[in-house]
């Protein structure tokens, strides 16, 4: 069952989502050559326990970390440690805030320092797929909208959707219905609804779209080793058309 929110809910998951903007952007701003993805966790846990919100990975399901970073082929899930990102890495930084009881979502690939082409593509056309989705977030819309908008980015530039990973509803939960594929039918499945909060997250693999769990039981890793992007906002559908309410890519 899809959940709506009020504008006054949807309020307060916007406040959420901005202090996981400023999250965000501070992590990408210390995400250099060098650095272990443990200090940037860290670092994260400290910013949003400030803001007087609390980290919603922190301890759910088990996961013993606030930030999710998942390096080069690795896409979701990664649990910081002490290894250095290397110059020509790509991190992908998945972050949950919760504040006054409800949920934001968001996720961005970060390159560290100066990348390869192939790299540079992938980031760039994860990243197109992800607004394309955004902007089929409007009243009378279909679930399907979406997800076809997003799998016709990444597949017409030979890129490849990893299935078995999706995007979800969110609100007083971090996951609610419905599952958000990243493929799919235009015109089918759910009406998006005005107060319908959706975290959308393409995750996009350079090679082929079959994925492999890591040894911990947490990381995602391409099977053939490829690089994977995974960038992602918790966006709600109302009145006005889409509201991204956790809008990194807003300077601030």
């Amino acid at each position: 069952m899809i959940i709506r929110k009020t504008p006054e809910q949807v309020d307060k998951m916007a406040a959420a989502g901005e202090i996981l903007v400023k999250c965000l952007h501070m992590v990408a701003a210390k995400a250099r050559a060098g650095v272990t993805t443990k200090e940037l966790d860290l670092a994260a846990e400290k910013l949003i326990r400030s803001q007087g919100a609390e980290p919603a990975f922190k301890g759910y399901r088990g996961f013993p970390a606030s930030i999710c970073a998942s390096p080069n082929s690795m896409v979701v899930h990664g649990i910081p440690g002490p290894d250095e990102l290397k110059r020509g890495d790509i991190l992908s930084v998945d972050v949950g805030v919760i504040k006054d009881g409800w949920v934001a979502d968001a996720a961005m690939t970060l390159p560290i320092g100066p990348i390869e082409p192939g790299a540079r593509k992938l980031l760039d056309v994860t990243k197109a797929a992800l607004f394309a989705g955004v902007e089929q977030m409007q009243p009378g819309n279909r679930l399907g909208d979406v997800s076809s908008a997003i799998q016709r980015v990444v597949e017409d530039d030979g890129l490849s959707i990893i299935r078995t990973l999706v995007g979800h509803g969110i609100g007083k939960a971090m996951h609610e219905d419905p599952q958000v594929p990243n493929f799919g039918k235009a015109g089918k499945g759910p009406l998006l609804e005005e107060g319908t909060v959706l975290a959308i997250e393409p995750m996009v693999n350079a090679g082929g779209p079959l994925v492999r769990m890591g040894d911990d039981g947490w990381a995602v890793n391409s099977e053939d080793g490829s690089l994977a992007a995974h960038f992602e906002f918790t966006v709600a559908v109302t009145a006005d058309g889409p509201r991204i309410l956790t809008p990194w890519h807003e300077e601030g």
